[in-house]
């Protein structure tokens, strides 16, 4: 599972997902995406789990970019832990996904094959999404 290798800080605030997603909104590296439209934090196992879907789905062919890294930690206090005592420990990592982001990309393989794979991921995945193809410059 992903989660970075050292942080400036252990834990962060919770934050805010309004607006979309300015950045990571345009296909950069493959053919096909799988792009988010409803805001969400989403784990790394969830990304993991997709990028397993794909992997599997295209057995092995072709190429897969992962385009969002969990960069956030997500404490939790232990439970039936009384008020005070500190913010608690950080549990796992999530990356904040804005509608509008490219979860992952996909190249080297057909369309048909790419669709059936990115709607798999896209099962693991707690928001909706859509399926792009990257327009052919003229």
């Amino acid at each position: 599972m992903l989660s970075p290798k050292r942080t400036k800080f252990r834990r962060h605030h919770r934050g805010r997902m309004k607006g979309i997603s300015s950045r990571g909104n345009f296909i950069a590296f493959g053919k096909f995406a799988l792009q988010a439209l409803e805001p969400s934090w989403i784990t790394s196992r969830q990304i993991e789990a997709g990028r397993r879907a794909m992997t599997r789905y295209a057995r092995r062919g072709g190429k897969i970019w992962i385009r969002i890294f969990p960069d956030k930690p997500v404490t939790m206090r232990a439970a039936e832990t009384r008020m005070g005592s500190g913010k608690g420990s950080p549990e796992f990592w999530v990356a904040v996904v804005k509608p509008g982001r490219i979860l992952y990309e996909m190249s080297g393989v057909s369309e048909s094959i790419a669709k059936s794979a990115m709607r798999i991921a896209a099962f693991k995945m707690p928001i909706k999404t859509q399926f792009l193809v990257k327009k052919d410059k003229v």
